[in-house]
């Protein structure tokens, strides 16, 4: 039963399915392992191991009455702390919202379950779910299992820390800057940023967002194969009327040339060796399987990540400054003042430019995924970034803002990206982040699984 918490999760839907395995046991080696190794990283927060069972329990039902549970049958997955769970807080990694006991399940939470998959813990977030390192002052700092000493990413870095450890197959993640493909490089895994309207969201718990965030703001899988991550887009993606923007729309829409764009540095950012030799690397995989690779410039990205910036702080300044300056956490107040000092609030001239420019930004993308269905560009500038390196100065922080350029422009032009694990510099993980059309996640998948068979399979760490 110990090795149980390295089966990939379509391994574990199909043994289960089958009946090689009860979802029971396969709960029971992956709660084992939270109790083994979440002590030395902190990466789930909430635990519930009677009511994970409970729902296993379930699903060895259905099976023995001849139902099949769905795609995610018996699989252990995570939840983030910023989504509503039936009966957990959705702390957000807030004192403040400590005892926020949500009422229902957030749609991406219910899908979770309607798809027969088990959840066995909640994960650790930043503060505000504000940076790409996660701690706080609720429930301390999580560790990356691979290496202590570089962050987790964030803000789904207790997420990550999961899947990379074995505590679960799947991670469930949100990003609106990056928080899913970030933590999915940090850790060394594989993570889908979904394209916006795919996944249905909406938290119960407190008042609908504004419309920056509202129209950046997704919820996505990591975790250690690409087959995982298309199985658990599968089961997320599931209609949910709560979410307005959530969009019926097929996976997968026809045949495409295999012709993909690799665009080192967009925009003209710093991309440090090993992440250049990563880039090319994944490039010349797919050259191998077949793609046509053409190293080309990609449409602007400067623009995006600034309109990013200007939604994402005009609706912290409106809604949550009084909440930054109430928890009084000093890392997200350092963070919140550097952001704050990038940009000036925004009037509505201001954000009427921004959403005029962002319509030219989405066509030039589209047209440009027309003629290359993939790109592969940074997921970051740099490796993993030290544990609280944004924190360490201004200088710092700038850096590691010019570093995140691409995680930070995708959002607003509101495509699909995918974080796809490549190896290690050392012994810190690396990898590419490829790009496609509008809900044309099937390509990334594609694409994805072509620079995945090509390397070293993705391993659970032990920390």
């Amino acid at each position: 039963m110990a090795d149980l918490w390295r089966m990939s999760a379509t391994e574990i839907a199909q043994a289960v399915r089958n009946k090689h395995l009860s979802a029971v046991e396969v709960t029971e080696a992956h709660l084992a392992r939270l109790d083994e190794v979440n002590g030395a990283i902190n990466a789930v927060v909430q635990e519930f191991p009677d009511e994970a069972l409970t729902a296993a329990r379930a699903v060895d039902a259905q099976i023995a009455q001849g139902i099949d549970p769905g795609p995610l049958c018996g699989v252990p997955v995570t939840t983030k702390v910023n989504v509503d769970q039936k009966g957990h807080a959705t702390t957000n990694g807030l004192k403040l919202q400590k005892d926020l006991i949500a009422q229902n399940d957030n749609p991406v939470v219910a899908n979770i379950r309607e798809a027969g998959g088990v959840i066995v813990g909640r994960t650790n977030t930043p503060a505000f779910s504000l940076r790409w390192f996660t701690k706080n002052d609720l429930h301390g700092q999580t560790l990356n299992p691979r290496d202590r000493t570089v962050t987790p990413g964030g803000s789904s870095g207790g997420a990550s820390a999961a899947v990379a450890s074995g505590i679960c197959a799947i991670g469930h993640g949100t990003d609106i800057a990056g928080s899913i493909r970030y933590p999915a490089y940090a850790c060394g895994l594989h993570g889908l940023r979904p394209t916006f309207g795919r996944i249905p969201t909406y938290n119960a718990s407190g008042p609908d967002r504004h419309v920056g965030a509202q129209i950046m703001a997704v919820s996505g899988p990591i975790a250690r194969s690409i087959s995982d991550i298309e199985v658990s887009l599968m089961a997320m993606s599931a209609e949910d009327l709560r979410d307005p923007w959530w969009v019926p729309a097929p996976y997968g829409s026809g045949d495409f040339p295999k012709r993909a764009a690799l665009c080192i540095a967009p925009d003209g950012m710093p991309v440090t060796l090993e992440v250049e030799h990563a880039l090319c690397d994944a490039a010349d995989r797919l050259r191998a399987a077949g793609w046509q690779v053409d190293e080309v410039p990609c449409p602007p990205m400067r623009r995006a990540a600034l309109i990013n910036e200007q939604l994402w702080m005009t609706e912290m300044r409106i809604g949550a400054e009084a909440m930054v300056a109430q928890e009084n956490e000093a890392d997200s107040q350092f963070v919140y003042a550097q952001m704050k000092g990038r940009i000036e609030a925004v009037g509505v001239e201001g954000m009427l430019a921004a959403f005029q420019d962002r319509a030219g930004l989405i066509r030039a993308w589209q047209l440009f995924t027309q003629d290359y269905p993939v790109v592969i560009c940074p997921v970051s500038g740099m490796l993993p970034f030290a544990q609280q390196q944004d924190v360490s100065s201004p200088e710092a922080f700038e850096a590691i803002m010019e570093a995140q350029l691409t995680q930070r422009a995708l959002p607003v032009i509101g495509l699909p990206g995918l974080a796809v694990a490549t190896g290690f510099a050392g012994n810190i993980p690396v990898g590419v982040q490829l790009i496609a059309g509008r809900f044309r996640e099937d390509i990334l998948i594609y694409a994805g699984r072509d620079i995945e068979a090509a390397g070293a399979p993705v391993e659970v760490a032990t920390p």
